[in-house]
């Protein structure tokens, strides 16, 4: 039995507050400079099984960290298994790094800001602001921890398979595509289970981290509109990732 997602009982989202919280993720892109100094591999993450599963209604740090450590064990199994079926070598991120301070962690002589959640490519590591990851959490649910770890590792996959595109915004809708991919093909296979409401979680985080309809599209930074987001993510949660342009 996969790891487990449970509904967090806590009605609507409060849309501006969430939009605040969520809109900077991935801020200035998911692929930035080599950082001078690699931080060393974290420990292993635990596979996850029945033992992780936690009850609904609980948001605590203790499950928020569980949850971060469940979602990159599951995506380090999904993208091996994708790397051996075509002939390849996987090698997982070397670290993610939780922060509490503007300028904590740096990615290529950057100071990361508050309020983000980053990949930093050279570096191989992803880092997330502790506070702002939390608040998302609770204001929306579990679900969207496995998104965020999804997305974020989604730009480290890119790099592995040396995709790089002109403008950001198609860099991170094939991010969240991906993301949608490594999560329906982990709930069909087993890997992964859903509890109801999951899926109307994803929706609505994904939605809550689109940009304002009126930022153009070449624009650098460019994420993409709510609807163009949550389209990406669900075309590769029903389709896999043949709909994720991967070539």
């Amino acid at each position: 039995m996969g790891a487990r997602l449970g509904r967090d009982a806590r009605g609507p989202l409060a849309g501006l507050l969430i939009a605040a919280l969520v809109s900077l993720a991935c801020a200035g892109g998911g692929l930035v400079e080599p950082e001078a100094e690699r931080p060393g591999a974290n420990p292993p993450a635990a596979s996850p099984g029945p033992n992780t599963t936690r009850a609904d209604s609980t948001t605590s740090v203790a499950e928020f960290e569980q949850d971060v450590a469940d979602a990159q064990a599951v995506a380090e199994r999904y993208w091996a298994a994708q790397f051996k079926a075509s002939g390849q070598r996987f090698q997982p991120i070397r670290r993610i790094i939780p922060y509490q301070r503007d300028g904590e962690v740096s990615c290529g002589g950057q100071p990361l800001p508050r309020n983000n959640a980053v990949y930093c490519s050279r570096g191989d590591f992803i880092a997330y602001d502790v506070a702002w990851s939390v608040a998302a959490f609770r204001q929306v649910g579990d679900a969207f921890v496995f998104y965020l770890l999804g997305h974020e590792y989604a730009h480290a996959i890119q790099v592995r398979l040396g995709i790089n595109y002109s403008f950001t915004i198609q860099q991170e809708l094939q991010a969240d595509c991906m993301a949608g991919a490594y999560l329906g093909d982990s709930v069909r296979s087993g890997a992964l289970t859903l509890a109801e409401g999951d899926l109307e979680e994803f929706r609505e985080g994904v939605a809550a981290v689109g940009d304002d309809p009126n930022q153009p599209w070449f624009a650098e930074g460019a994420h993409g509109t709510a609807e163009q987001r949550t389209d990406m993510f669900f075309r590769g949660y029903e389709g896999s990732l043949k709909e994720c342009d991967l070539g």
